[in-house]
């Protein structure tokens, strides 16, 4: 399997793997009460998208220290007005 984020999509859900020479794992993205407005197709970009706009709300210390600890950042953008 190569390195790098892999997507795949399935009836139940989402998989999205990753994948690097030292770390890998796999994150499943089912459908949910929050994410009942997503489409099948962006039902992936829509839970981690609104999992973590949820989690830096929290503002706990720990979460702080995990995010520093391996160098992530989030920050919500503004979302693209609908035709």
């Amino acid at each position: 399997m190569p390195d790098g984020i892999t997507v795949k999509m399935d009836n139940g859900g989402t998989r999205v793997e990753v994948r690097s020479q030292n770390q890998a794992g796999l994150l499943y993205a089912v459908p949910a009460e929050a994410s009942w407005v997503a489409t099948p197709e962006q039902l992936h970009a829509h839970a981690i998208a609104g999992f973590f706009t949820d989690l830096m709300k929290i503002e706990s210390p720990e979460v702080s220290r995990l995010m520093e600890k391996w160098g992530l950042y989030f920050r919500p953008l503004e979302l693209e007005p609908q035709e």
